[in-house]
């Protein structure tokens, strides 16, 4: 399997039975007795996701899925996991984003398949990070007017618009429409626009 599961468990018991299970399907397991403890380490870069207690000393499970706002880093998908069915503090975690949330004792299955779904979306996320930085790289790349030239693209504006409002030729607005493309790496209109859209949501989310 890939993807390493982030046990934030204050039970050791706990902590060493789902060990034991996640280890034995292929997953490599780190565990933690608090949540803080979660935020010593450097980072994990890797995919993976947190399985973390609701009920904690101190900082709770909930606590800690606030501040991960706070420490972009450590983000990864969570799949909490609970005592007591707590219907308030299940709808507050999966309002702010969490995968699933199982009540104790979980049915092993039912907690290898939460925690297959929240490393593959850890996987796809990243992708699209990626990607998001990748086209922002890319759109570094563009001179000045260029710049201008894909703003008034994407606006819908007309290469005979643009020639005017640039004081170039429509051949020159043409060449650099030619040359953004290329430098973005693609190569249909629709394809142009994602590439800016991809860009500006990963410049909103991280502002």
């Amino acid at each position: 399997m890939t993807g390493t599961i982030h046990i934030i468990d204050d039970d050791a018991s706990v902590r060493a039975a789902l060990q034991r299970v996640l280890s034995s399907a292929g997953y490599t397991t780190r565990c933690y007795a608090a949540a803080g403890d979660y935020l010593l380490p450097a980072p994990d870069p890797e995919p993976g996701c947190l399985l973390l207690d609701l009920q904690l000393p101190g900082f709770s499970g909930l606590d800690l899925q606030d501040a991960l706002a706070r420490h972009p880093g450590y983000e990864h998908p969570i799949v909490f996991l609970s005592g007591a069915d707590d219907v308030r503090a299940s709808v507050r975690a999966m309002r702010s984003g969490a995968r699933e949330f199982l009540t104790k004792p979980v049915d092993f299955d039912v907690l290898l398949a939460a925690v297959e779904d929240a490393i593959q979306h850890d996987i796809r996320q990243r992708a699209r990070r990626r990607e998001a930085e990748e086209a922002r790289a890319r759109l570094a790349a563009l001179g000045q007017r260029e710049h201008l030239v894909l703003e008034g693209i994407a606006a819908g504006r007309l290469h005979k618009q643009l020639a005017a409002d640039l004081g170039v030729s429509e051949r020159t607005i043409k060449a650099d429409r030619a040359r953004i493309m290329r430098t973005l790496g693609v190569d249909t209109l629709p394809g142009l626009l994602l590439a800016l859209r991809c860009a500006s949501e990963r410049a909103v989310s991280h502002a």
